[in-house]
């Protein structure tokens, strides 16, 4: 065998394996992704029956206030001049 014919083989198996690695990685990350959609929705559920046993009171002694809502300002783009 020729230099080149070994480099090329050697090549072809690298890629082989990193592709089977790359195949790999993107089963596990759709599994991930899903896990994180189920655990969002269930903690979705479990807030609302929560708040459906246990209403909050607002005149309660124990109920922390709630804090003011956020003002939004307008900002013109050409006050946000980047120095050069």
């Amino acid at each position: 065998m020729t230099i080149p014919s070994v480099l090329a083989t050697t090549a072809l198996v690298i890629a082989a394996v990193a592709l089977a690695k790359a195949r790999r990685a993107a089963r596990r990350l759709e599994r991930l992704a899903e896990s994180y959609w189920e655990l969002k929705y269930e903690c979705g559920q479990l807030r609302s029956r929560l708040a459906r046993l246990e209403p909050e009171d607002p005149a309660s002694p124990g109920a922390a206030p709630k804090p003011p809502a956020a003002t939004q300002s307008f900002v013109p783009l050409s006050s946000l001049k980047v120095p050069r």
